[in-house]
């Protein structure tokens, strides 16, 4: 009996810690993809500022980086890595999971028009706020506040 209780404790156990580094490895996806937007999207965020001059394979480059990371961040929010490591999700994206699905696919629609239509300045005025724009709308309601 005794070892039987040793051997469901040790199984337990195990099974605890494959989840929890299960957890932390897809945290630590998301929040590289993630990282890697905000990167991608800083050269073109100083261009809208006018801080640096427009440069067109800056933005598409962006945009394809915001493209291809977006639409594999909705399988990197499992129901089992709403904690662990340093994640920065709120407990809202779970409770609002659809939504949030549906604002990756917009992010993806949204900055796939971009990328057809940017050819100039005056384009990417008028476009990169209506892409910039989906990741500020997450920020606030899905994102711990950054202080």
């Amino acid at each position: 009996m005794l070892r039987t209780l040793l051997a469901s404790i040790v199984l337990v156990l195990a099974t605890a810690t494959g989840a929890w580094t299960q957890n932390v490895e897809i945290i630590k996806q998301r929040q590289e993809l993630l990282d890697q937007m905000g990167k991608a999207a800083k050269g073109p965020g100083q261009m809208m500022k006018q801080e640096i001059p427009f440069d067109e394979a800056t933005v598409q480059a962006a945009l394809d980086t915001i493209i291809a990371n977006a639409a594999k961040l909705p399988e990197l929010f499992p129901d089992d890595s709403r904690t662990g490591g340093e994640t920065e999700a709120l407990p809202a994206i779970w409770e609002n999971k659809a939504d949030v699905m549906s604002r990756y696919e917009k992010l993806v629609a949204d900055a796939q028009a971009a990328k057809v239509a940017v050819s100039d300045e005056f384009e990417f005025m008028e476009t990169w706020p209506k892409v910039a724009g989906n990741c500020g709308g997450c920020h606030k309601k899905y994102r711990v506040e950054k202080k």
